[in-house]
């Protein structure tokens, strides 16, 4: 029997199957990577290679001991205000109520009610003057009076917001917000962190003039927002880029933005004042998982947009598996500098935390329930590590 010739050994019609699938998904993927509009941008990676931060202290397996308060009620409970006079806790859930927890001595006798359901996502949360204030993610600001909802404002300089976020008070009314991203809405934040370009906004609303105004523009993806005990200067938090800045509301400095703690161990999301001189900065989750434990993905994602695009392209259609660990909270003075450390492996999407007494309640993203931990009997401790 002839052999068959060199040419028809290597005719398409003679290769494997496997071969030819193959080379099909390839060019199918080119041409799909081609075709798509995604379009990331270089970070600053300069900023985001530095070593980040360390507490003196740290309570390192915050889980043991922790409470569950309103196991089974509060769905996604992402942001957590105390109101001192009243002594109640509210907080805003994935299923569009805003709540009001009266808290008890054990976490299982807590009281979960009702208050409002804006219809949208609320998120950040601040008590004003017979008032709730609402960032709610697709809504807009909002005001909470009774049982019913205002919308305070959803656009600024001509641009709707996309992702409202966070929320605080100045003793003076006027009200202090962020929009994460004017481009991406809460559902697709993913895709605003693969792009790689800052769509967040700093604003600020008066409710005795109705003016929102635009503070601080091109951040990458502007979160938390805390104002002051002295009242001269307000702190937001940039998730991306693992740092809080403060922007100045008075004095000689009043417009300016500093430096107010940089290379945080973790991607912050909402920052609380104690009234003790602590703020409390909610870490979705340790820097390690996104640059050291999968280098190989993300470290190459972070320094090539090209990467980022094809992740993107995959979430879209297929969906990426997300490994996410070691979520909590650091506890920074009034100059920025870290005093303490909770957090545990098996924690993710800390979305906030409130010192109240001698307990911090944790908010999520994710949970069904508000996260307390009494720092009394579980303490954050001194270690040897760096």
């Amino acid at each position: 029997m002839e052999s068959a010739s060199p040419h028809q050994r290597n005719t398409p019609s003679s290769w494997p199957l496997t071969v030819v699938l193959t080379v099909l998904v390839a060019a199918a993927a080119v041409i799909v990577y081609q075709l798509d509009s995604f379009d990331p941008a270089g970070l600053p990676l300069h900023e985001l290679a530095r070593t980040p931060l360390t507490a003196p202290v740290r309570n390192e397996r915050m889980l043991r001991g922790s409470e569950m308060v309103g196991s089974g009620v509060l769905k996604a409970p992402e942001d957590v205000v105390y109101d001192s006079e009243s002594g109640v806790v509210y907080t805003g859930c994935e299923d569009g109520w805003v709540r009001r927890v009266t808290v008890s001595e054990s976490a299982a006798d807590s009281v979960v009610e009702d208050l409002v359901n804006t219809g949208g996502r609320p998120l950040g949360l601040a008590i004003g003057n017979n008032e709730i204030i609402v960032a709610d993610a697709y809504k807009g600001l909002l005001s909470i009076t009774g049982n019913s909802t205002l919308l305070l404002t959803d656009e600024a300089d001509g641009r709707k917001f996309k992702l409202t976020d966070a929320v605080d008070i100045a003793e003076d009314g006027i009200i202090y917000f962020t929009d994460a991203s004017y481009k991406y809405n809460l559902k697709d934040h993913f895709f605003d962190v693969l792009e790689g370009k800052p769509h967040g906004r700093f604003m600020s609303f008066d409710p005795k003039t109705k003016t929102t105004r635009v503070l601080v523009s091109d951040i990458y993806f502007a979160n938390g927002v805390a104002v002051s005990p002295d009242q001269t200067y307000v702190v937001f938090c940039e998730t991306i880029m693992r740092r809080c800045k403060k922007y100045h509301i008075k004095g000689e400095k009043s417009g300016r933005v500093d430096k107010f703690i940089d290379d945080l161990p973790g991607v912050p999301d909402n920052i609380h004042y104690d009234g003790q001189g602590l703020y409390w900065i909610a870490l979705n989750t340790v820097i390690a998982i996104l640059l050291v434990e999968i280098t190989e993905v993300w470290d190459l994602a972070f320094r090539y947009p090209f990467i980022r695009k094809i992740i993107a392209i995959v979430e879209r259609h297929v969906g990426m598996p997300k490994k996410l660990k070691n979520g909590g909270v650091m506890a920074v003075d009034l100059e920025g500098k870290p005093v303490a450390h909770y957090y545990d492996p098996e924690l993710t999407l800390i979305t906030s935390a409130i010192k109240i007494g001698d307990h911090l309640y944790c908010g999520s993203l994710t949970k069904p329930y508000i996260l307390r931990l009494n720092l009394r009997k579980y303490p954050a401790l001194e270690t040897t590590r760096g």
